[in-house]
């Protein structure tokens, strides 16, 4: 059962808005490595933002995915691509509707 999850927000500099949506594109392979990680979006928010919002059962879900190779990623590449730092907000899930 899906009760915690991480919603990242990202902000393209300008010009790098298509090389952010092709690293999220690309990040689902990571994503999909991680046994712990049960729902992974990437999410265009407006022309230059974006957001990833992944659920777990538990915390121990969630640390792993923090420690993994899409989180180290994502800090080796922001300098180049992000205007700032990604935003990273730990939530707690109260309530979902899967298929």
């Amino acid at each position: 059962m899906v009760k915690v999850g991480v919603f990242v927000r990202l902000e393209a500099k300008p010009g790098k808005e298509l090389e952010v949506e092709a690293f999220l594109h690309d990040g689902l392979r990571l994503v999909a490595q991680e046994p712990e990680t049960l729902l992974w979006f990437a999410l265009r928010l407006g022309p230059s933002s974006f957001a990833i919002f992944d659920a777990f059962e538990g915390e121990h879900g969630r640390q792993a995915h923090l420690s993994g190779k899409l989180a180290d990623s994502l800090m080796a590449y922001a300098p180049d691509l992000l205007s700032q730092p990604p935003t990273i907000e730990d939530v707690d899930v109260l309530a979902v509707k899967t298929p």
